[in-house]
């Protein structure tokens, strides 16, 4: 897959040909230095930005080939995200928030399946408070609750701790971690702490839009010694 944006003298290459692959039921961290084109690259695989050349595919379908209304069906029945401003509606309690993209929908939700997931990150007793009730981190859960209730094939996360203190972002993490194990959910996280990177099953490091290394059963020390050899 590549990715150019602009023309003639003033193109520029974000993705200079990235061939990868995610792994059903697993978590991968996307890494690199600023500018390397990781956040280019998770817009390419969720369908927000589109590609200049090669395929990318949703499970069995090709996003590539759809139209905007299709993929904007795509992103609402497969895709869930997570973003790092938490993108909660402050009219509404958490429970209206994490229930919200089914009601777009006009979809009722598996209560056995909202239970789960209101449990597994933890907000039983904050159903009822609205975001400015909540802390960040009770937000962020918030918005991982938001993003699994649609039972989506992939989660794109874009950075989901950056605005959380070390507590609240490993509550989340784990909470990450604990969707991938108990509910076999897949994830794709970008991010830039190896702490956070350390939670996931992998980590792919890119530098300069080309895919350079990858990590299996990721630590912090491991991450960092990585990072700093790719900006050295």
């Amino acid at each position: 897959m590549t990715k150019v944006y602009g023309t003639g003298d003033a193109a520029v290459r974000a993705l200079g040909g990235v061939d990868i692959a995610f792994a059903a039921g697993r978590f991968t961290a996307i890494m690199g230095p600023s500018g390397s084109g990781k956040s280019t690259l998770m817009h390419c695989l969720a369908g927000l930005d589109s590609v200049t050349g090669g395929e990318v595919y949703i499970g069995d379908t090709e996003i590539t080939k759809l139209n905007d209304r299709q993929l904007t069906g795509l992103r609402r029945e497969r895709v869930g995200f997570i973003f790092q401003a938490f993108n909660l509606l402050p009219t509404l309690t958490a429970e209206q928030n994490i229930l919200l993209p089914l009601d777009i929908a006009g979809l009722q939700p598996d209560r056995e399946l909202f239970d789960l997931v209101v449990d597994t990150v933890g907000l039983r007793p904050r159903l009822k408070h609205r975001p400015s009730e909540l802390s960040g981190g009770q937000q962020q859960r918030v918005a991982v609750a938001r993003a699994l209730i649609g039972k989506p094939l992939v989660i794109f996360a874009d950075e989901p701790t950056g605005n959380l203190d070390s507590r609240s972002g490993a509550e989340v993490l784990s909470f990450l971690r604990r969707s991938v194990r108990e509910l076999g959910q897949t994830i794709v996280m970008v991010t830039h702490d190896p702490v956070a990177a350390s939670y996931a099953d992998r980590v792919v490091f890119l530098r300069d839009g080309l895919l350079v290394t990858e990590l299996y059963r990721p630590t912090p020390q491991s991450v960092l010694d990585t990072l700093v050899k790719l900006e050295a």
